[in-house]
């Protein structure tokens, strides 16, 4: 690849006979990650509630884009999804598990249940259900790759929306454990994280964040890191996304291991 995100003249685009899932691609990142995949030579199937946008970037991939209607919350929806891929397309090789909403309540007197059952369904379930989903069409091809999109707010604290960034650090967590686990399989599994970036989640705050001078990272930006994730050899990865900054995997401190024991001899296992 050049530095531009371009194959060298002459080769063939790095996804030249892949297949991607990518759930939430009826705009934003979705959609920006949909055409970058196509771009690079994938059939892509989009998923998403919204049909009309959905539809609109499956026909903006081209002749390889294919949509389906998809509540990621819901578990049989997304083996509906996998299933569409597989006899559609063949098969699946690289799932970005993409569809996000934002928790519209807060955790006091603000607290609704039903937003933080939606929140939770979307955020995080529609994570779980897609890679429960999508691991036997993975397997089937000898391996390929998962990408979910998590968010800055799964590296970091939140005051102002704890709810988001529950499900969000819960996303980096289950990418931290499940990209070890999956990698001897070759299924890598890895999680974008990018700071406050061109999406409908943003709509609310669009005005407060301008006015903050905070920067808004391009959809672009965030759906060319998803192809470096997704064409490159590394597991359990969190890529985080900053303006003025290169993409690159967030490096996380490790645990304190145990402290010695009573007379200063380290504590034995279980101790």
């Amino acid at each position: 690849m050049s530095a531009a995100g371009e194959p060298p003249e002459g080769a063939a685009p790095p996804l030249t006979g892949r297949v991607a899932v990518v759930t939430g691609g009826a705009s934003g990142l979705g959609r920006a990650t949909a055409l970058t995949l196509a771009a690079a030579g994938a059939q892509v199937v989009v998923a998403d509630v919204d049909t009309a946008g959905g539809a609109e970037t499956a026909e903006r991939a081209g002749a390889g884009g294919h949509f389906l209607a998809c509540d990621v919350s819901d578990p049989d929806a997304n083996r509906a999804l996998v299933e569409f891929a597989v006899e559609r397309c063949g098969g699946v090789d690289l799932a970005v598990l993409n569809a996000g909403v934002a928790t519209g309540c807060g955790i006091g007197e603000d607290f609704d249940l039903a937003r933080y059952r939606r929140a939770m369904g979307v955020n995080l379930d529609g994570v779980v259900f897609g890679t429960h989903a999508v691991l036997p069409a993975l397997r089937a091809r000898g391996g390929g790759a998962i990408v979910a999109t998590a968010s800055l707010a799964g590296l970091t604290a939140v005051p102002f929306d704890p709810l988001y960034a529950a499900n969000k650090h819960a996303v980096v967590g289950l990418a931290r454990s499940l990209g070890p686990a999956l990698a001897p399989e070759g299924i890598r599994f890895n999680a974008v994280c990018p700071g406050f970036a061109e999406s409908r989640i943003i709509e609310p705050i669009r005005g407060l964040l301008a006015g903050q001078g905070v920067e808004i990272i391009p959809a672009e930006t965030v759906a060319e890191t998803v192809l470096r994730i997704a064409t490159g050899g590394g597991s359990g990865e969190c890529w985080f996304i900053q303006p003025g900054r290169e993409p690159e995997p967030f490096r996380f401190r490790n645990v304190p291991g145990p402290g010695p024991g009573p007379g200063g001899r380290a504590a034995e296992p279980g101790g």
